[in-house]
């Protein structure tokens, strides 16, 4: 599992946003790249700060929006995702919207 603090976040954060393809997008050693739809930039820079990208999908079939509600609060409460009440709430909605196989 990665995480950055500090220098190193913001180190990614910067280049995240210089090249968001290499972020959201595929590459030819396969990087997941997640449906498109409101919110997926944010939340594939925000994710891929601490884990691939691979567990969005994988928990799409058991997941509807509480789940991910759960989940997206978990990430901030247990472990310190670096995320504001509106990125989290753009998250909630992108994942709901996009990733919910659960009805």
């Amino acid at each position: 599992m990665r995480v950055f603090t500090g220098a190193g976040l913001l180190l990614y954060l910067a280049l995240s946003a210089a090249a968001p393809l290499a972020v959201a997008g595929t590459d030819d050693e396969g990087a997941m790249a997640l449906k498109d739809g409101p919110g997926k930039e944010l939340t594939s820079g925000m994710c891929m700060v601490c884990h691939s990208l691979d567990y969005i999908p994988s928990n799409a079939p058991a997941m509807d929006k509480a789940g991910w509600k759960k989940t997206v609060q978990k990430m901030r409460e247990r472990y310190g995702a670096p995320l504001t009440d509106a990125q989290a709430d753009t998250i909630l909605e992108y994942l709901s919207a996009a990733y919910a196989g659960k009805t």
